[in-house]
């Protein structure tokens, strides 16, 4: 995977079965598909974007999507990062850090007040990631949480004033 090649894009429906591809292999190698995920990936323009939220893709120089990441309004200028999936064949390779500053650039872009997620404890390499840039850890499960496999809640608190 050349990183320098790499392009974040915006959803377009021409993503939408490599938004469900990504997220389900993913989700089939570490957990399992819940019926809230089968919902939400089979139709992101109703449950992610229509409410203002938004879906962003890392593109390879071949054009091939190989990773994505959602942000999803809660409310009123509170998003979840959700939906991050890297292809097995980019991981290790930059393509999920480039998605988490996209998809902390949209947040920022819709002046967003509170950014929060949801995890595993089993996804060591994904907590440092989020870690990294700046999310802090907070007691799980989070309130009204939809996924039975979330037992890590985080919340972004960046260093410097967004």
């Amino acid at each position: 995977m050349n990183i320098a090649t790499l392009r974040i894009v915006d959803y377009a429906p021409r993503w939408r079965e490599d938004f469900a591809r990504l997220n389900i292999e993913w989700l089939e190698r570490w957990f399992t598909v819940e019926p809230i995920d089968r919902e939400v990936l089979g139709d992101p323009e109703r449950h992610i974007l229509a409410d203002g939220g938004h879906v962003l893709f890392a593109v390879d120089g071949n054009g091939h999507a190989i990773g994505t990441v959602a942000l999803k309004r809660e409310s009123e200028g509170v998003y979840e990062l959700t939906k991050m999936a890297v292809a097995p064949e980019a991981r290790g390779s930059g393509v999920g850090r480039a998605l988490m500053q996209g998809a902390l650039d949209a947040f920022r872009a819709r002046n967003g007040r509170e950014l929060f997620l949801e995890s595993s404890s089993k996804l060591g390499p994904a907590l440092a990631l989020y870690e990294s840039v700046g999310f802090r850890h907070h007691p799980a499960p989070r309130p009204g949480s939809h996924y039975v496999r979330a037992d890590v809640y985080m919340v972004w608190e960046p260093a410097e004033p967004h």
